[in-house]
């Protein structure tokens, strides 16, 4: 029984972003397992379950975001979540977040491989993106702020 219950653990934290123990245990109790938060808690330790830096979702340990379906959705997440402003400034564009969001913002930035960006810098509360010219800072001004009104 643990195993299967582990084992469906991870098919659901591989197909669906779980922020909280108690979003796990709902899911599983849908695939028929009736487990307590104290089950669940071991069952993520076990497994050795990590929470990512973008969205705060479980995953895998060393599991990368190299889907670029799941990168852009995670950054559309963390986008939503930590972007205050955005500003460009030729083919520099200035992002601000709230205190200690940059970095987590940033890693989702990179993650997402957007054709846009040369690179970031991320501080505490702000990051510097450099984009492939004037053109890419302006589509990436826009895209952001796209995803920062869903």
């Amino acid at each position: 029984m643990k195993s299967r219950r582990q084992g469906a653990i991870l098919e659901i934290v591989d197909s669906e972003p779980l922020r909280s123990q108690e979003e796990l245990r709902r899911r599983l109790l849908k695939a028929g397992f009736d487990t307590t938060q104290a089950t669940i808690s071991r069952d993520v330790k076990e497994l050795g379950l990590v929470k990512r830096a973008g969205d705060g979702a479980y995953q895998r340990p060393g599991a990368d975001a190299s889907n670029p379906e799941t990168a852009l959705a995670a950054l559309e997440r963390a986008t939503t979540e930590f972007l205050r402003n955005v500003e460009r400034v030729q083919q520099l564009v200035v992002v601000r977040t709230g205190r200690a969001q940059a970095q987590a913002l940033a890693e989702a930035l990179d993650r997402a491989g957007l054709p846009e960006v040369v690179g970031t810098i991320a501080g505490d509360d702000t990051i510097l993106m450099i984009a492939r010219g004037a053109r890419g800072a302006a589509a990436l001004v826009k895209r952001l702020k796209d995803y920062a009104s869903q």
